[in-house]
């Protein structure tokens, strides 16, 4: 008459054939390009290759800025840069004396054919090889832009991933919702003039600070007096209380 097996006997057989199924699979850390903006690193950790961050706010809200400073420091460091600019409304001059290395950027002017602009975005997210890929829809009303429709946002989510790009999408509104891994609300609370500045157009400039610019402003002094907002990241890193800071030049 065969004995009883205990069930400490048969969890210990299990165990021992197939262990490894029952180990919880630890993920690797998430990859990501740095913003440029040492206060939104510390805050985000930077932004995620492989899936699409989205930035957005009105108007004059700093969109821009911050576009330029994470272009500036990927293409400085041995990243090549895409941008989509839906509206032709990217200003390389600017750029340039903000830091951006032009020779590491492709620059897609898409004449405010929004198609396009995804069309192109989609191409290049398919041929690889990008540190970052830039979706400028800035100056697409918020609502025409919700009304984008879902399936480019999970096609572009199902594309990137696995890659080490990172695709971030610049808007009025927020428009990618729950395909975004990480999105950033952006709003300016004041506006700062500064004196004018020795550029070679020799006319005032804004400033987010008061002080003069120089031949290698910061972009953390670019985007002084901003507020900045994680509306959504994934993983979550921060409590609520802890996802909202103000921006500074120090």
């Amino acid at each position: 008459m065969r004995a009883a097996i205990s069930k400490a006997e048969i969890e210990s057989e299990v165990s021992s054939r197939f262990a490894t199924a029952f180990k919880l699979q630890e993920k690797p850390p998430v990859a990501v390009v740095s913003t440029g903006i040492l206060e939104v690193d510390s805050l985000t950790g930077g932004l995620p290759r492989g899936a699409i961050t989205e930035i957005f706010g009105p108007a004059s809200s700093g969109r821009t800025s911050f576009m330029i400073s994470a272009l500036a420091y990927a293409t400085t460091h041995e990243e090549v840069g895409v941008l989509i600019d839906t509206s032709d409304t990217f200003d390389p001059i600017s750029a340039a004396e903000a830091g951006l290395n032009l020779e590491r950027l492709l620059w897609i002017r898409c004449a405010a054919n929004v198609e396009h602009a995804f069309k192109a975005t989609d191409l290049l997210l398919q041929g690889g090889g990008f540190g970052i890929v830039v979706l400028d829809i800035g100056d697409l009303v918020g609502a025409d832009a919700r009304r984008i429709i879902s399936s480019w946002w999970y096609r572009f989510r199902r594309v990137v991933e696995n890659t080490p790009t990172a695709l971030l999408v610049i808007a009025e509104d927020s428009c990618v919702r729950s395909c975004a891994s990480l999105a950033l609300k952006l709003n300016r609370e004041v506006d700062v003039w500064s004196s004018v500045s020795q550029t070679s157009f020799n006319r005032p400039s804004l400033i987010a600070s008061p002080r003069r610019l120089t031949n290698d402003p910061t972009h953390s002094s670019l985007i002084s007096r901003m507020e900045f907002q994680i509306s959504r990241q994934k993983p979550v890193h921060l409590g609520a209380g802890d996802a909202q800071f103000r921006a500074r030049a120090q």
